[in-house]
């Protein structure tokens, strides 16, 4: 996922009716658009709208600069131009903890994708209609990255790395802090269907969001799988339901590329959605699951990382004309 999602944004403030809770202030909701997703923040605030409307802003602005590959002038795209080496704290924080995924998933998760997804027509470059994957493949692979202090060291120039399916996750994180260091104690932002809550919402209940039945075209949560609650944890969805194209033989390529064959990755998996402490760990384990596909393997490690993490799970399978539903007791 990409940090895209804020630039540019102007924001509009909706106040609801007055709510006191426990001194907590006014119930605020903030809603804004941009690059084709959304921005919502609900909350309860002793703050004005304007201060929370200038802090998303300013994160906004330093993200952007930082980590998005469709900002021409950001860090991340100058590295990947080999134009500097040097690593500001957001792209070290989401190296390191792409690096930890890549691990757990044996490869399956990878930033170095980039030339991949770009061939294949999901970044800024132009789609290619027949990309040369075995000369691509040369140089993907987190074994061609190291990071030596501050620095990025390439094992090849032609290395380049794509943060989307971690960034968006860590912005919500960094709007999350910037609220609670308001005080703010009960929130949600939601970032393109990246969302991280706290405390309860207007009602005095835990938050509730959907997720979507995964088929293809369902952009705008015309149909909900699932209802689930939440309270100081973060949840994201990967799915290969919206980002996709058919070739001219009719085929799906869908956004989710796997690095080690650096082919699409279309399985009876569709959806996968991940609860976690933190919504960069959720964002990246989501990806990390559809990129492992419809394998034992995958809901093994899901298991697993549930007894190690604490991270809650629901998949959905294709099984015939309907789904079939795999998921953490406490979904059920």
């Amino acid at each position: 996922m990409t940090v895209r999602v804020l630039n540019n944004l102007w924001l509009v403030v909706v106040v609801a009716v007055a709510c006191v809770m426990c001194s907590c202030g006014r119930h605020v909701e903030v809603v804004g658009e941009a690059l084709g997703t959304f921005v919502q923040i609900k909350c309860y605030a002793d703050v004005s709208e304007d201060e929370i409307v200038k802090m998303v802003r300013r994160v906004d602005t330093e993200a952007k600069a930082s980590m998005s590959i469709f900002n021409p002038e950001s860090l991340l795209s100058r590295i990947n131009r080999n134009e500097t080496d040097t690593l500001d704290e957001h792209i070290l924080r989401n190296v390191e903890l792409a690096g930890r995924f890549t691990q757990l998933s044996h490869g399956a998760y990878d930033i170095t994708i980039k030339p991949l997804t770009d061939a294949w027509g999901f970044g800024r470059e132009r789609r290619n209609s027949a990309p040369n994957v075995d000369s691509i493949l040369q140089f993907v692979g987190c074994d061609m990255i190291a990071v030596e202090g501050n620095r990025i060291v390439k094992a090849d120039d032609r290395v380049q790395l794509d943060l989307n399916s971690i960034a968006k996750g860590y912005v919500v994180d960094l709007v999350a802090a910037e609220l609670e260091a308001m005080g703010i104690e009960d929130y949600m932002v939601n970032i393109g269907g990246e969302v991280r809550t706290k405390g309860v919402n207007a009602k005095g209940n835990l938050w509730t969001i959907g997720i979507e039945t995964p088929y293809d075209g369902n952009m705008a949560q015309d149909s909900l799988e699932k209802i689930i609650t939440l309270s100081n944890e973060a949840v994201a969805t990967s799915g290969n339901y919206r980002r996709f194209y058919l070739t001219e033989e009719g085929a799906k390529v869908a956004h989710t590329i796997d690095p080690v064959t650096g082919y699409s990755v279309v399985s009876e998996l569709l959806s996968v959605t991940v609860v976690a402490p933190t919504c960069a760990e959720a964002d990246a384990a989501a990806t990390m699951f559809m990129a492992m596909g419809s394998t034992e393997a995958t809901l093994a490690l899901a298991k697993e990382c549930e007894r190690d993490y604490g991270w809650r799970y629901y998949f959905i399978y294709a099984d015939g004309e309907g789904y079939r539903v795999e998921c953490s007791e406490a979904f059920y």
